[in-house]
């Protein structure tokens, strides 16, 4: 039946165009933004995940970058006690070196003390230099921290809150000079210190060759401290660099992850447009031969 008053043909016709268009506006938009869920009204849920998972990323990026500057600081911490250390030419090596020399009877102690006043100097200098952001674990004051927490991972689980991974530095582990003369090589042991000890006016008599000895034995003892200490640093740096690298990996696994979630199959859209196109142009077309149908009615009241 023909109507004048209902076009159920260019009613049907405008519909299908009417759903063309908002496929092919959704499709554009998909591939101006390279998204399929660009925003909460495209994928509640999928919004929703990927806009957590960005937060967290953003969370391990500061960590990554807190990570950097642990590993700064750690190094810088672990090259000066390595320093101190020292081989047959310097630290406390040569010091103890020095030491034994000493015990030769007969031999210039002026002359040696001359040696040991100048490594007990670059040791305290390593040590004050030893600073990185304004921290130094060697050569602590008054105001240094008892102890450094150095954060290390982030971790969030649904329903809980969210868990900062730290390593806790103890300042005493590391310290060589302390405020309080309680460091490796400042506390006062049998009179003197690593930092203090003089040999210049030992003789080869019985009790200066005793002396000598609690000498020798102190700077033993101060090499093992400073050995530990530089061992325990050096695994905190494996550590470090272990989670920075497991952090810089779990970023990408991250993005992977939204990207899975919300970013538009270039490749399918780009076909789905031309389709599309196409779709909307037949569309028209039909839309214009369902109106030109009423006129045909004119011609039966000629």
């Amino acid at each position: 039946m023909s109507s004048l008053l209902t076009n159920s043909t260019a009613m049907t016709a405008l519909q299908t165009l009417r759903s063309v268009s908002q496929n092919l506006s959704t499709t554009q938009n998909r591939i101006s933004t390279g998204q399929r869920v660009a925003t909460a009204s495209d994928n509640a849920a999928y919004w929703s995940i990927a806009t957590s998972m960005r937060a967290d990323n953003a969370a391990l990026s500061a960590v990554s970058d807190s990570l950097g500057l642990s590993a700064a600081t750690v190094d810088t911490q672990y090259t000066a006690l390595t320093t101190v250390l020292g081989d047959k030419d310097s630290g406390l090596t040569k010091l103890q070196s020095l030491l034994v020399e000493a015990k030769t009877a007969g031999i210039d102690r002026l002359k040696i003390q001359a040696d040991i006043t100048q490594i007990q100097q670059q040791m305290k200098g390593t040590a004050n230099a030893a600073t990185f952001n304004g921290v130094n674990w060697l050569s602590a004051t008054a105001t240094t921290p008892a102890t450094f927490n150095l954060v290390t991972s982030f971790s969030r689980v649904t329903g809980s809150p969210p868990s900062i991974g730290t390593i806790t530095v103890t300042t005493a582990n590391y310290s060589l000079y302390t405020a309080s003369a309680g460091g490796i090589l400042d506390t006062v042991s049998g009179g003197a210190s690593v930092d203090t000890l003089s040999i210049g006016a030992l003789t080869d008599s019985a009790v200066d060759q005793t002396k000598l000895d609690g000498f020798i034995a102190q700077v033993t003892t101060a090499i093992g401290s400073v050995a530990s200490a530089a061992a325990d640093l050096g695994a905190i740096k494996n550590r470090i660099s272990t989670n920075t690298n497991f952090v810089k990996s779990l970023m990408d696994s991250v993005d992977r992850g939204i990207g899975q979630l919300v970013d538009a199959d270039m490749n399918a859209e780009s076909t789905r447009l031309a389709a599309l196109q196409v779709q909307q142009q037949l569309g028209v077309q039909a839309l214009s031969i369902a109106n030109n149908s009423s006129q045909s009615i004119l011609s039966l009241f000629r």
